[in-house]
């Protein structure tokens, strides 16, 4: 197999620039077929096709959600957990071509498959309006969703007025009013095996016992938990401040998802650049991180 890197990427930006859209990012992949057997194997990909710093600086929430399925994932196992995050991070979430519930449009093909498309557009719309983030309490090693406050949800939430609330980072009504979030869906933060890639860890985000965490309210923390959708997310740092993650159900792949500090991405961004070195709270696997290769360290 051989490493692409997207050749027309300068004449695809200044057609996407032109109907205002993100451009994909012009890194490096290894070629695949579409069956399992045609997808290369994780410890090759970063061999051949190492992610450098500045590679990894070129990724944004909006240009990886360009990507089909399996171009995310082969970013995803080229990257490492690198330290549990601290506060509030900003969340996007997508659904790539080839790969979790968006694959059933693809399976189905026609208008039924056409159908499917339409209706997982329309859901990604509403839950983005409704998610907004993670906030994480590194010491606690636990983690809560912020939820955007709306009437709707007032109904099949336990004692709504009494729930915690948090400002949205760099969210301001018109400039001036601060933009905030309910703080539901407790869950709890530990270092675990991929379900992807299993040659390093990832930062694992467990809802199955979300009921034993202070503040759960049975409506409806219940649903992420053991009792209902069974949910567990994974992240690995793409650079400082920014992060892939991966949505599961009982073991299902479902959706991805990126988070991102501005804050942290500003303090740290100079640092990584230069070095490519991070904090790694995980193990990061036997296998040199493609950035450090690329780099010679």
């Amino acid at each position: 197999m051989s490493v692409t890197r997207n050749l027309p990427v300068a004449l695809i930006a200044l057609l996407l620039a032109a109907c205002g859209e993100v451009a994909p990012p012009d890194v490096p992949f290894l070629a695949h077929g579409d069956d399992y057997q045609g997808k290369p194997d994780f410890a090759r990909v970063e061999h051949e096709a190492p992610l450098s710093a500045a590679d990894l600086m070129k990724l944004t929430p909006d240009n990886v959600a360009r990507l089909s399925q399996e171009q995310v994932d082969q970013i995803y196992a080229r990257l490492t957990a690198g330290p549990v995050p601290d506060g509030a991070y900003n969340g996007t979430f997508f659904f790539a071509d080839g790969g979790g519930v968006k694959r059933l449009s693809e399976v189905m093909g026609g208008v039924k498959g056409l159908a499917v498309r339409v209706k997982l557009d329309k859901l990604e719309t509403i839950g983005q309006m409704l998610w907004k983030g993670k906030v994480f309490y590194r010491d606690e090693r636990l983690l809560r969703n912020m939820i955007q406050d709306r009437k709707l949800l007032k109904l099949v939430v336990d004692d709504p007025d009494a729930l915690p609330k948090t400002d949205i980072p760099g969210r301001k009504i018109f400039g001036l009013i601060q933009d905030d979030a309910w703080l539901l869906f407790p869950a709890k933060l530990y270092c675990g095996q991929s379900l992807l890639d299993s040659r390093r860890e990832s930062i694992i985000i467990d809802y199955a016992y979300n009921d034993e965490i202070d503040g759960y309210r049975e409506r409806p923390d219940f649903l992420a938990g053991r009792r209902g959708l069974r949910i567990r997310d994974e992240i690995r740092m793409v650079r400082p401040g920014f992060y892939l993650g991966r949505a599961y159900m009982g073991h299902v792949f479902l959706l991805n998802f990126t988070l991102y500090s501005e804050t942290v991405a500003d303090s740290g961004s100079t640092s990584f650049r230069q070095t490519g070195m991070i904090a790694e709270d995980c193990w990061p696997g036997s296998q040199r991180p493609g950035r450090l290769a690329a780099l010679g360290r």
